[in-house]
């Protein structure tokens, strides 16, 4: 593909899209094309895949009620390998073929330079690919499938506010298209507090480290951070929720936070095929800090706290105003 048609690359190298990112169009127009559209790019393909990550979970990996009802290392373990499993098949196979074997070479990378060509002494063994491999190996997948059993077990022994499935069909379908709204604030929320001073030098610094993020640096964070992150989950025990919705937003974190790290626009799929990342917004945070704090578009908590860049000369001006009045 030709990536001149959808973007440029200024005198350093930096490719930005023509096409700014912007809030969910419901927030600005009724028109049926245009929202039918965006409700199509919402589900497919990664809301989409999330839920049959989620589906897979309940049918080959989660056992029954009755053994959830007590803490057991067997099934404990075997949702633990099966998280490990997924997340270096889904982050290893990005990393792989984009940035070892680099098969669209630097076509829609925001960034020119790969992570491996700059190593650096903040990251363990001075290699960022290492040091984000493994405090997401060590840290983030021991966390996440920690919340995950501890959530499950909850729902078995009815700690929380759980409704069945079957008499609350509709409000639970719904429940899942809201998850990603969900999450966007408790990120925004989250990712606000741990930029404050002493926070982000002791805990965040450590994400913030990848400037330059790829693939690995997804879950590449201070177990604090991990906590907080995925911590998101426990919102099902205050709200009528269940078990299937709850596995798919830790999934939806999980698996998803990888949208933010592509580090890619597209993800080339041969000549015309593509995957939209939506990694810009979440790219701009890595390059600016205090920017884009909040998820993609669909809740603009961004705009409403004045902390929005959509890579934009205007988005820029506005930016630099900000700084000089702190």
């Amino acid at each position: 593909m030709n990536e001149n048609l959808y973007g440029h690359r200024d005198e350093r190298g930096n490719w930005d899209p023509f096409n700014k990112p912007d809030v969910a169009p419901f927030w600005k127009t009724a028109n049926i094309k245009i929202l039918s559209k965006w409700v199509l790019e919402y589900l497919w393909p990664w809301n989409a895949f999330h839920m049959l990550v989620t589906i897979f979970y309940f049918t080959y990996v989660i056992p029954d009620m009755k053994i959830l009802q007590n803490l057991n290392w067997d099934w404990a373990l075997r949702i633990s390998l099966v998280n490990y499993i997924g997340i270096i098949l889904l982050y290893g196979s990005i990393e792989f073929f984009y940035y070892l074997k680099r098969v669209q070479g630097t076509r829609f990378k925001y960034n020119p330079k790969f992570p491996s060509e700059t190593p650096a002494k903040g990251f363990w063994f001075s290699s960022q690919n290492l040091d984000n491999f493994l405090r997401t190996v060590f840290f983030g997948i021991p966390i996440w499938s920690f919340f995950q059993v501890l959530i499950l077990w909850a729902y078995a022994n009815t700690w929380g506010n759980w409704i069945n499935w079957e008499e609350h069909k509709i409000y639970l379908i719904c429940l899942i298209l809201l998850v990603p709204a969900l999450h966007e604030v408790h990120f925004f929320t989250i990712h606000r507090l741990i930029h404050t001073k002493w926070l982000y030098k002791y805990v965040h610094s450590v994400h913030h480290k990848s400037i330059n993020p790829s693939p690995w640096s997804s879950l590449s964070m201070h177990p604090v951070e991990h906590i907080l992150y995925f911590g998101e989950v426990f919102w099902h025990l205050l709200i009528p929720s269940h078990p299937l919705v709850a596995t798919f937003n830790l999934n939806m974190v999980a698996y998803g936070a990888l949208n933010g790290h592509i580090g890619f626009e597209k993800l080339e799929l041969g000549e015309k095929a593509n995957i939209k990342s939506h990694a810009y917004l979440h790219y701009l945070h890595h390059k600016y800090f205090q920017v884009n704090y909040g998820g993609d578009w669909l809740i603009p908590m961004d705009k409403w706290f004045n902390t929005w860049h959509d890579g934009s000369s205007e988005a820029e001006e506005r930016f630099g105003n900000r700084l000089r009045k702190i």
